[in-house]
């Protein structure tokens, strides 16, 4: 039965593969997914982060530069890069329209398992370096 460590690669091979049903075979059915965009209730929720961070920047990729060699939790250390091809949300209910900007954002997150599955899920990342990548910014024109 796989563990924490092993369960973060997996979810990190699918992200990268972009593999919608790989990523969500690894998540138990009452996951919790948190992140500095939200937080995801379930199976269901956690697969539509992933659809929407997908279609927002389309060559999405984590890249891991650090890996905690234990068992529970996965703990990765990992920059994220991609381009701004589609719509991405925004805090206040809005949506970016594709910029075409790449980004390149570091973080970390840590995968807890329990029976073989991902029951809690935690990214960490610099929200406004994202959003000030993609040419958003928090404060009004």
């Amino acid at each position: 039965m796989p563990d924490g460590r092993q369960l973060a690669d997996r979810v990190l091979d699918a992200v990268n593969a972009h593999d919608l049903d790989r990523l969500s075979a690894c998540y138990d059915r009452h996951a919790v997914l948190a992140t500095p965009l939200g937080v995801c209730e379930g199976r269901e929720q956690i697969a539509r982060y992933w659809e929407s961070l997908f279609k927002g920047f389309a060559d999405i990729a984590m890249t891991v530069w650090n890996r905690v060699e234990c068992a529970d939790p996965g703990f990765s250390e990992w920059t994220m890069t991609g381009t701004h091809t589609g719509s991405f949300a925004l805090p206040d209910d809005g949506v970016a329209g594709a910029s075409g900007r790449r980004i390149t954002v570091r973080g970390c997150g840590a995968c807890h398992a329990k029976n073989g599955l991902v029951v809690a899920h935690r990214d960490y990342f610099d929200l406004l370096e994202l959003y000030s990548q993609i040419g958003f910014s928090l404060v009004p024109d």
